[in-house]
């Protein structure tokens, strides 16, 4: 029986074109700045989104974890969602590894931060207080995309205000695609953006970090000091530059599979929330630990929460998703 794994986008495997560009990667030690194959990465995704300088690291964590380090001294803060990867699911990096105080904030229903909430939570000039460096936003946000009229407020709002602005963009591609437009126009607004590739783009490990060439140069200092140096890299470069080149613009099927399967959910009597992007969020309340033993029979992987994320991808086809709906069918009428 073939699994059907829906905890995440995380699972996908490489394909057989990304696999063939991975074999034919040329390598050098990348610490030594020597890596073609992870120099072109950076250059071209730091060209894509308009910034002058990029980072490749082996997870999106690190990434995150050296633009925070990289805007912050210690001692000083961060404003960040409560639900933001950046607070709440990357081991809390930042304040042991960089000193740096977070000032989480509720995240609002469309997966922004309110601004006025924002200017409250900023700290006065006083010694007293951490000092307020940095914003933190997420796009896309439990997959809300933050419209870009709202992302465009929020460049006026951290000049107007000294802040830094930083994108956990690990999802970025899905938002830009949703929104029909260019990346850049999302990263334009930013002063630092984390692009994950072994998400939806499919990619088997991988984030890069773009910034400018002074910040950047901070975070290539503090990857070698938190471990994330890499010598022969290439292959792995060679699957972000085959992804970006050949897997983002069929995130629209990730998407549209994700609107059917809420769709048909909700008919069939399901409290499932709006879906924007490839996660679809289902209430099941006390019913999460049957669902999820009742979906193992069926050889479909769940996450188990009372708030039931599903996660489309390039390996779940229109078909699987059939299958899906039809065990969550089933599991009604049980």
């Amino acid at each position: 029986m073939t699994v059907i794994d829906l905890r995440s986008d995380t699972v996908t495997q490489p394909t057989a074109g990304m696999r063939d560009a991975m074999a034919s990667a040329v390598s050098g030690d990348d610490v030594y700045g020597e890596d073609p194959s992870v120099n072109l990465l950076e250059a071209e995704l730091a060209r894509r989104l308009g910034f002058a300088a990029a980072l490749f690291v082996p997870t999106g964590t690190m990434s995150n974890l050296l633009a925070l380090m990289a805007h912050c001294e210690r001692g000083e803060e961060y404003i960040v969602g409560q639900q933001a990867h950046t607070y709440k699911y990357e081991g809390g990096g930042a304040a042991v590894l960089g000193s740096i105080q977070p000032q989480p904030l509720e995240v609002q229903a469309d997966g922004s931060l309110d601004l006025n909430q924002v200017l409250d939570a900023i700290k006065p000039d006083d010694f007293h207080f951490a000092r307020t460096r940095l914003l933190a936003l997420e796009n896309t946000m439990q997959g809300k995309v933050l419209p870009l009229e709202y992302l465009a407020r929020a460049r006026a709002f951290a000049r107007e205000h000294d802040l830094a602005l930083h994108l956990d963009g690990a999802r970025l591609y899905n938002a830009a695609v949703k929104l029909g437009v260019d990346a850049r126009e999302i990263a334009r607004h930013f002063d630092s953006v984390s692009v994950c590739l072994s998400k939806g783009l499919g990619a088997p490990i991988g984030s890069v970090l773009c910034g400018s060439t002074a910040l950047i140069a901070k975070a290539r200092r503090l990857r070698k000091m938190v471990g994330g140096g890499m010598r022969q890299a290439g292959s792995l470069a060679a699957a972000g530059l085959y992804a970006l080149d050949h897997q983002v613009q069929r995130l629209a099927d990730d998407h549209a599979n994700a609107q059917w399967l809420g769709d048909e959910l909700r008919k069939a009597g399901y409290d499932v929330e709006p879906v924007q992007t490839n996660m679809v969020y289902v209430q099941i309340g006390d019913q999460a630990q049957a669902l999820k033993a009742f979906a193992d029979e069926r050889a479909i992987k769940l996450s188990v929460a009372p708030r039931l994320r599903m996660v489309t991808h390039l390996d779940v086809s229109r078909a699987q998703m059939e299958q899906v709906l039809k065990a969550f069918v089933d599991f009604s009428r049980k």
